[in-house]
């Protein structure tokens, strides 16, 4: 080895006295009482203007000391195992509930990573009405990361639903997460009136009261909720994590052949705080709506739509009358196709029907896609292989959620 060493750095000249205690008569021995053992190796951290990558070897007796200089990708390598290492041990297994409207999506949740294991709720009903409830195997999910899939479609479901959501934290859980891709009454958060309510706040203090479970306080996952400021509406017992459903928009986007042709036009300003920060690579068109006499009218407040593929974003859409009005400006204005995405389709009285395709390219008969997520259940099985509408699901976005 001494024959091969590297010649010594200038620097480590002038450092000869630090090694000369080492050349000994005796064997110089380390960590062993063994006189056998008189092999020491130490790494020098740096010489003065080199690299910190040279190994001091100094064997027995009269050997000369040896600089070993290190292969830089082998310790690459080695930080590189060790980085896999660490985030195979991080992975959180996770017991996902689900209700009967989520069960389609709990499958593709997990069917997204082996980490995430489905476990079912026994739901039943008294003659009266009434929910009852079994959770099968309670005894099971003790020390485990329970999380629960819910959807709020209708007032007539929530209460089940809480019942389970309640309930789960108790059984000595690690940690509960209660993923709720829609937050149903967030359109419902100002008060206009003395006596309105502001049923967006009712719901978010509902589940601030959710339970504790071992772990702490319960994660609440949900996506592109309607008003920014209902985050401040949950109490210091839940922790809300707001996701969104753009990332799926935009993968979306890039596998179109006209992505280089691509503007997102806001039907309104609240679109455009919500959305123009995840989207602003793109030309943007801003519209608004203007009341000329009783009709509400919505115009191009900025943006050119001439020639373009423009896509209408938007959180949610119940009627879509604003849409369909978004979608007729565009066209009006020389738009060459015009598409439509909301993260949540609510579409209540099959409202959906309203919205057609656009038969080849003609923007003012149609969309040319209307993408939703699978926030909402009902509708995905409504609108599932009808013409404009594709289902972009959320899986993917709520299994790296619950690993958080």
């Amino acid at each position: 080895m001494a024959a091969t060493s590297p010649p010594l750095p200038s620097s480590f000249q002038n450092r000869k006295k630090i090694f000369s205690n080492f050349t000994s008569s005796k064997p110089f021995s380390i960590l062993s009482s063994d006189k056998k053992c008189s092999r020491f190796r130490c790494q020098i951290k740096s010489f003065e203007n080199q690299p910190p990558n040279w190994s001091v070897e100094f064997l027995s007796g009269t050997e000369p000391i040896h600089l070993i200089q290190n292969s830089p990708s082998s310790s690459m390598s080695m930080a590189a195992a060790s980085a896999s290492d660490s985030a195979v041990k991080t992975v959180k297994k996770v017991c996902l509930f689900f209700c009967a409207e989520t069960k389609a999506l709990a499958e593709r949740i997990a069917a997204e990573s082996d980490a995430i294991e489905i476990r079912s709720i026994t739901w039943r009903t008294f003659e009266d009405g009434f929910p009852n409830l079994f959770i099968p195997n309670a005894h099971g999910i003790r020390g485990q990361h329970v999380a629960f899939l819910a959807s709020f479609s209708s007032p007539g479901v929530i209460f089940e639903q809480l019942s389970v959501i309640y309930a789960l934290p108790k059984l000595f859980i690690s940690s509960f997460t209660l993923v709720l891709p829609f937050f149903p009454t967030g359109t419902s958060e100002r008060m206009e009136d003395e006596g309105d309510v502001a049923t967006a706040f009712t719901l978010a203090r509902i589940l601030s009261n959710i339970p504790t479970s071992r772990g702490g306080p319960t994660s609440l996952v949900t996506f592109d909720i309607h008003a920014l400021q209902e985050r401040f509406y949950f109490g210091d017992n839940i922790l809300p994590c707001f996701e969104s459903g753009i990332p799926l928009l935009k993968n979306r986007l890039q596998q179109l052949p006209d992505s280089d042709n691509i503007s997102i036009a806001f039907p309104d300003d609240g679109a455009w705080k919500r959305f123009h920060k995840q989207l602003q690579h793109f030309p943007t068109i801003v519209c608004n709506k203007v009341r000329i006499g009783d009709q509400r009218i919505v115009r191009i407040k900025e943006g050119e739509a001439a020639g373009r593929h423009v896509v209408i974003v938007d959180d949610l859409v119940q009627s879509g009358g604003t849409l369909i009005e978004c979608q007729r400006v565009l066209a009006a204005n020389g738009a060459a196709k015009i598409s439509a995405y909301v993260t949540h389709g609510i579409f209540p009285n099959r409202s959906w029907q309203r919205f057609e395709c656009d038969n080849g390219g003609h923007p003012e008969n149609g969309l040319t896609y209307f993408w939703i997520t699978d926030s909402c259940p009902q509708t995905v099985k409504a609108v599932m292989s009808k013409p404009p509408f594709e289902i972009l699901s959320l899986a993917g976005s709520i299994a790296a959620a619950l690993q958080i």
